[in-house]
């Protein structure tokens, strides 16, 4: 077997998948700076002769797989496997492999640094000694940045998954109160409590979501619910900004609704104008869709795959020997 690796991938990784699998073609994205679009991607299966795909980013749709409707397998080094055209690839047979968690603990740090830095409001303060305002004898600095502890706070997570769970983990350390909604979520540590979307917003310090794009959770985080928050409490996401109503979070930010907000991720990416009116907000603690990119994400990623893609080899060959016998 050949496989075309686009995905960034270590030497130990790609050692793995020749010696259980075949010749390795590496081709990462990373190279050019940029995902492969549909052509692109299209003449680096045909160049290589591949028989099955490793990507990221790139797109896979559905040209690309009719053109090449006899791919072994195709494995996806992310969360979910949205850049794939699953119907297409169900359609031909073509098992498609995804890494759910790789970066739980990437956002998981990222939250909790960033949550930390706006409640004890770090860049704010840093500005103010950078900009040389220290005086002799002044307090100002103590009065004017004094923050709050994020322990003893109630996290409220919209969204239970890998990543929300991780951050639990890591505030049993401070501790925090951990309640969430989940609907999908019925076995859980019995320190967490689960409860309603709009018991998370009434009664949360902070909120942080943790939801993937489709078509129920698009505009989930309505006015409605964002109205509900305390005029204390801290909005997270990091997770998918289409699940937010922009304009809502924009109006709670601007009126002084709420304290203030940390966000990763933004409707427009680029930002549009509308977003860049959050991320220039002294209330806002912005980051460019950065908080799963770790040098470690990409070792994760590996590791998880190549166990599906050993896993599924293993059963491949069990069931052609039974057929055989």
């Amino acid at each position: 077997m050949r496989i075309l690796v686009t995905a960034p991938y270590n030497d130990q990784g790609r050692e793995i998948l020749e010696k259980n699998f075949g010749e390795v073609i590496y081709k990462t994205w990373k190279d050019q700076g940029r995902s492969f679009n549909e052509s692109e991607l299209i003449t680096l299966l045909g160049e290589s002769k591949a028989d099955a795909l490793i990507t990221e980013h790139d797109h896979v749709t559905e040209k690309v797989i009719d053109s090449y409707p006899n791919l072994q397998f195709i494995g996806v080094c992310r969360g979910t496997p949205s850049n794939v055209a699953l119907h297409t690839a169900e359609k031909h047979g073509i098992p498609v492999f995804h890494t759910p968690a790789r970066n739980a603990q990437a956002v998981a740090e990222m939250f909790v640094a960033n949550v930390i830095n706006l409640l004890r409001m770090t860049i704010p303060s840093w500005q103010w000694l950078t900009g040389e305002n220290w005086e002799a004898g002044a307090h100002t600095s103590y009065l004017q940045f004094k923050g709050n502890e994020l322990a003893g706070k109630t996290i409220g997570m919209v969204g239970f998954g890998a990543v929300g769970q991780r951050i639990a983990e890591i505030l049993k350390c401070f501790p925090c109160d951990i309640q969430f909604y989940d609907p999908f979520l019925d076995e859980f540590d019995p320190l967490y409590r689960k409860t309603t979307l709009e018991d998370i917003f009434e009664s949360s310090d902070i909120v942080s979501i943790h939801l993937p794009v489709n078509s129920h959770t698009v505009g989930m985080i309505n006015s409605n619910l964002i109205s509900r928050m305390k005029q204390e409490a801290i909005f997270v996401n990091t997770a998918r900004a289409s699940v937010v109503d922009r304009d809502a979070l924009i109006d709670a930010i601007q009126n002084n609704k709420i304290r203030g907000a940390v966000l990763d991720v933004f409707d427009h990416e680029p930002p549009d104008e509308k977003d860049y009116l959050l991320i220039h907000s002294p209330k806002v603690l912005a980051t460019p869709h950065t908080a799963g990119a770790t040098h470690e994400v990409e070792d994760h990623h590996v590791d998880i795959l190549n166990a599906k893609l050993l896993t599924w080899l293993r059963e491949s060959k069990l069931v052609d020997h039974q057929v055989k016998n």
